[in-house]
Formats: structure tokens, C-alpha cells, sequence
């Protein structure tokens, strides 16, 4: 039996060894819920705070000029005179171009023609029925020869009518043949050149009016639910203009206006907001940012735990803090966290809002 016992004590002592190496191991693993007070308590407390602000949507949107408009012709011709260019600013009924009209003052010298011997055959005709009348009072002539003479007024009468309306016509379609300024403001651009052929529906000049200028958002259905009652909470801006937000601080909040139509095709309602007219370096087709509050309903509204990055404890493939307990006692807790927000992070779950963390779990080990 002693003979047996000599060379197996070496063995339990090494299994001994290993089984108190497998509990500490085990020990070390599970022993996240219960650690274990420090003897010099940390003092870096801090209370989680529910930090669920307002939840925004970012969308991508433009500006764009309340009044803006694309000149044509309404006659063909050459363009032979051109008196702006692009970036000009002009007034209301100022002349920017003109069209090849010799053909249409021709016609106006016709019609103008025609009128002058209509006006003599009424003159020759409305003499004639007068001496007809007076040979008829004389019994000189019948009655029928009285009524071709009142016929034959009637008549030039009706052809001066139709000569002055020709005319009238001709005058008026001379006017086609100068483009005017619509609106004072400035011109946006100029697609054309002297010697062009102007047609009916080429644009021929784009102009704006730079002082009613506004963004213009599209909006997904999903976020117009009470979108109406948020709008004084959209915020705004137009990328590389600094003095906008100066130009907001002096004047009253921007008017907004969500329409009423959803866009069939890509299921959006146009979000639009007035810029102030004295703000500078805006222009329409900037790129512009809107952001719009989406918070969901309350009963649905979750809310947000942020804790300092300096409490998140790393130990091997668990992320945790320490939590205090109703006793004051620190217990490391296993978390799931979310994004990194200026030294914050957030705490998708493993701890609740009101619960206090420390803030400094290096500590922990220094107390020991």
C-alpha cells in the first residue's frame, strides 16, 4: 500500500492545483453581479439622467425664388437686340430684347391701308344714301332703290369695322417682338445671342427676384403626423452662408408653410420656408439643410441613458459599469451601448434612468 502512495501524492497536489486554479477562473467570470465595496469608497459618483432630447431628421433641400420667371416669344424671329446680360438687375418694364419686327410693322401699314379705304367707301356710301332718301321723299325712286342704298352703307360701315380691328390686331402683335422685364429683380440667364431664332416656347431669358427668396424641403410622409404643430422647432440653414443667422436674429421667426398635397409618385409634402429679404449671399439653387423634429408618439418614446465614456469597463468580451446598489454598493453590470456623443455614451440597456454609476472605476482597484 505505501509503495502505491508515493508516486500518486505528487499527482493530487498537482490536481489540487488545478482545480483551485478552474474555480478562481470560474469565480473571475461569473462574479460580475457581486463585487465587493473598496475599502476607500469612490467618489465619483454621477446620476444617469434621461437624456432623450429631441429626436431630428436631417433632409436635403434648396433654395428657390418665390418669383421667378422663363420669357419666350409669342412670334418667330431673329433676335436683333439685346440690351442685358446675365447678373443684370432690371425694373419692371424695362426692355430686354428685341425681335426681327419688319414684317409685322408691314402689316400694320397694310391693315392701316385697308382701314383709310374702308373709312372712303363708308363716306361715298353714306353720301349716296342720303340722296336716295331725298329722291325717295321726291317719289323719284322706289323703295327697293332706298333699301339697296341703306344695304350698301351698312356694309362699308361693317368693313371699317373689320379694317380697324385688323389694324388694331396688326399693332398689337408688334408689341410680341419686344421682351420686357415682367418684374424688377435680376436676370438669372441669358441662353441666347444676338442673331438667334426666337420660337414660340424657347425660353429666350430666366429672371428672379432676388428679395422673396425661401427653402424648399421634401418632406416623407412618415414625419408629416402633427408635423403642423412642431414647425416653430424645424431649424435650418444654407451651407456657406454665415450671415443668415444674423439676418434671423433682427427679424421675427420665418414664416413656414407645409402644403396640403402629398406628391403621388415619391410620397412627400413640400416644406417651405420664407428667408429674410435683407439677407445677402443667398441665391436660388443653393444647397440648403432643414431639420425637422421627429419624436414618436409618447406612449412610444423610449427613453435615452447617457454615461460617461470614462465609466464603461472593458473586461475581456464583456462591456459593463459599476452600478451602486440600494446600499451604496458598486456592482458591476453588463451594458449594451450605443453611439459616442461629445464624452457621452449611450446606454442602449443594462441600466435604467435614476440609477447612479461611478464615473471613475479605476479607483476600485487603487482603494484595495
Amino acid at each position: 500500500m505505501f509503495l502505491f502512495q508515493t508516486p500518486i501524492e505528487p499527482k493530487r497536489a498537482l490536481w489540487a492545483q488545478r482545480v483551485a486554479f478552474c474555480l478562481t477562473l470560474t469565480g473571475a467570470l461569473f462574479g460580475f453581479g457581486a463585487m465587493a465595496a473598496p475599502a476607500h469608497p469612490s467618489p465619483s459618483l454621477t446620476a444617469l439622467s434621461n437624456a432623450a432630447g429631441n429626436n431630428e431628421t436631417r433632409l436635403d433641400a434648396v433654395v428657390e425664388a418665390v418669383r421667378q420667371a422663363t420669357l419666350s416669344s409669342q412670334v418667330p424671329g431673329a433676335i436683333v437686340g439685346l440690351h442685358v446680360k446675365a447678373g443684370d438687375s432690371v425694373r419692371a418694364g424695362q426692355t430686354l430684347m428685341q425681335i426681327d419686327a419688319r414684317a409685322a410693322q408691314q402689316q400694320v401699314v397694310g391693315s392701316t391701308a385697308q382701314l383709310e379705304a374702308a373709312q372712303v367707301a363708308q363716306r361715298v356710301a353714306a353720301s349716296e344714301l342720303e340722296r336716295q332718301k331725298q329722291l325717295f321723299q321726291k317719289q323719284f325712286i322706289s323703295q327697293a332703290a332706298l333699301d339697296r342704298a341703306q344695304a350698301q352703307w351698312e356694309s362699308a360701315q361693317a368693313q371699317v369695322h373689320t379694317a380697324q380691328a385688323q389694324t388694331q390686331a396688326a399693332k398689337t402683335q408688334t408689341g410680341f417682338f419686344v421682351i420686357q422685364a415682367p418684374f424688377s429683380g435680376v436676370v438669372s440667364e441669358l441662353p441666347v445671342t444676338l442673331g438667334d431664332m426666337a420660337m414660340p416656347g424657347r425660353p429666350l431669358l430666366v429672371m428672379h427676384d432676388p428679395s422673396a427668396l425661401r427653402i424648399s424641403a421634401a418632406v416623407p410622409q412618415a414625419l408629416l403626423g402633427g408635423l403642423a404643430e412642431r414647425l416653430p422647432a424645424v431649424r435650418f440653414e444654407v451651407q456657406g452662408v454665415s450671415t443668415l443667422a444674423d439676418a434671423l436674429r433682427q427679424t421675427p421667426p420665418p414664416q413656414m408653410q407645409l402644403l396640403p398635397t402629398v406628391d403621388a409618385s415619391t410620397h412627400t409634402a413640400q416644406l417651405r420656408i420664407a428667408l429674410p429679404a435683407h439677407v445677402r449671399g443667398v441665391s436660388p439653387g443653393m444647397f440648403a439643410r432643414v431639420w425637422i423634429p421627429s419624436d414618436p408618439p409618447a406612449a412610444q418614446r423610449s427613453p435615452k441613458v447617457f454615461v460617461p465614456a470614462a465609466a464603461i469597463v472593458q473586461r475581456s468580451e464583456m462591456t459593463g459599469v459599476f452600478v451602486l446598489d440600494a446600499q451604496g454598493q458598486p456592482r458591476l453590470r453588463q451594458v449594451r451601448l450605443g453611439p459616442l456623443q461629445g464624452g457621452q455614451v449611450e446606454v442602449l440597456s443594462g441600466v435604467r434612468p435614476g440609477e447612479q454609476v461611478l464615473t471613475d472605476p479605476n479607483r476600485l482597484g487603487s482603494g484595495r
